[in-house]
């Protein structure tokens, strides 16, 4: 492992103290828990994803009203007509 140094907050740091005494770790062992959950979220959602994501909102009309109310009926459809046409 390496070391390191951080700033941090004093109730950052009071948390952390108060919050490793409970559960019977070190305060390093939570900051780096802390950081593989960090990492995990990134990873899964990586920022440029979120952002096209985000921009395809919107961006796409079925000129149907009740897509929300119907969506089961339409999927189930288009499951039909892949199933007809042999995909």
């Amino acid at each position: 492992m390496i070391r390191t140094q951080i700033q941090m907050e004093e109730d950052q740091i009071d948390w952390l103290r108060v919050e490793a005494r409970s559960r019977g770790v070190s305060v390093s062992q939570l900051i780096r828990e802390g950081v593989a959950l960090f990492r995990a979220r990134e990873e899964r959602f990586p920022e440029e994803k979120k952002k096209r994501a985000l921009a395809a909102v919107g961006r796409f009309s079925s000129n149907l009203s009740e897509v929300s109310e119907r969506h089961d009926d339409y999927l189930a459809e288009a499951f039909r007509k892949e199933a007809r046409h042999g995909k």
